[in-house]
């Protein structure tokens, strides 16, 4: 009986297992199906993947060209505005300075009459830019520049000596470059005494004067007009270079308008004179030495002075 029940047990157990295999092998063919389906797929999603980008290419060069003829056109218009701004302010300069170069006439102070009531002036072609005999101080600003070292500083100082010879004597003298570094360090910030032996001095320092610059006069003027600015004194600021690398003279000018207060009587104190050297626009680039003329014509113009764009470095 024990043998008969065992015995019964196990032939249920292989009555209720016989279709096992079968079942597995349902679902192993459904799972090979259904990957079978999802690698296909993958493979259409890649293809398409591929059609995008090869679409995708020429709309990206395209997209490249087009910022980059964008950038071209905002160049071109900034330039254009640029130009457009320098022509506007040549015409209003030519406008003020009709009739060429004007003589700037001040009055002589009492003290000057004095000074000069023996002096027998120089004739007219010897005198420099036809700027009048009217200062008790003159201060030189130069651009030691490379430009103007190489090619045009023997007749930077020929107008130097001329310059000097024109006031037969004055109360102070002072020199420095457009970076506002002092020929005589000594002297800086002080007026150097005028007399033979220190103007025989500065033209000897002239000869190889080489201190660094930027070929920029504005620091030199800035240092000028703002050390010996004196609303009781008569003084003239010759400015001797040939280029200004800023495009606008705005700020240099206004600075000078905030200490070069007009006196009592309308007039400024001190006088501002500029004469251009045509080196950069013998070489070519006229633009840099249409800024230098820019900035010195305003400058002159509403300090009572005279510029001079000479026509030859010799």
């Amino acid at each position: 009986m024990v043998s008969c029940g065992f015995g019964a047990v196990v032939l249920l157990l292989v009555v209720s297992k016989s279709h096992e295999p079968i079942r597995t092998a349902g679902e192993r063919l459904q799972l090979e199906q259904t990957i079978a389906s999802l690698e296909h797929e993958s493979n259409q999603l890649r293809s398409v993947r591929s059609t995008l980008a090869r679409e995708l290419e020429p709309i990206r060069a395209q997209t490249g060209r087009r910022i980059e003829h964008v950038r071209l056109v905002r160049s071109e218009v900034r330039q254009a505005e640029a130009r457009r701004t320098a022509t506007l302010d040549a015409l209003v300069a030519n406008r003020a300075e009709m009739g060429d170069l004007r003589t700037a006439r001040q009055d002589l102070s009492d003290e000057m009459q004095q000074l000069l009531a023996s002096y027998t002036p120089l004739p007219k072609d010897s005198t420099v830019v036809g700027v009048p005999v009217d200062s008790e101080y003159i201060i030189f600003v130069i651009d030691t520049s490379d430009s103007m070292v190489r090619n045009a500083w023997p007749a930077v100082q020929r107008l130097v000596n001329e310059t000097l010879r024109v006031y037969p004597i004055v109360k102070g003298l002072q020199v420095l470059n457009d970076e506002g570094r002092y020929l005589f360090p000594a002297f800086a910030r002080q007026w150097i005494p005028d007399t033979p032996d220190f103007r025989r001095l500065i033209m000897q320092r002239m000869r190889v004067w080489r201190a660094f610059s930027d070929s920029n006069p504005a620091e030199g003027i800035a240092e000028a007009i703002s050390s010996f600015y004196d609303g009781n004194r008569k003084a003239s600021v010759y400015v001797f270079g040939d280029d200004f690398p800023e495009r606008s003279a705005e700020a240099l000018v206004r600075y000078v308008d905030r200490i070069n207060k007009p006196n009592h009587n309308g007039h400024r104190p001190v006088r501002i004179h500029g004469v251009g050297f045509p080196v950069h626009l013998e070489s070519g680039a006229i633009e840099r030495a249409a800024h230098f003329a820019n900035l010195m014509r305003v400058l002159c113009e509403r300090n009572g002075g005279t510029f001079v764009a000479l026509s030859s470095r010799y």
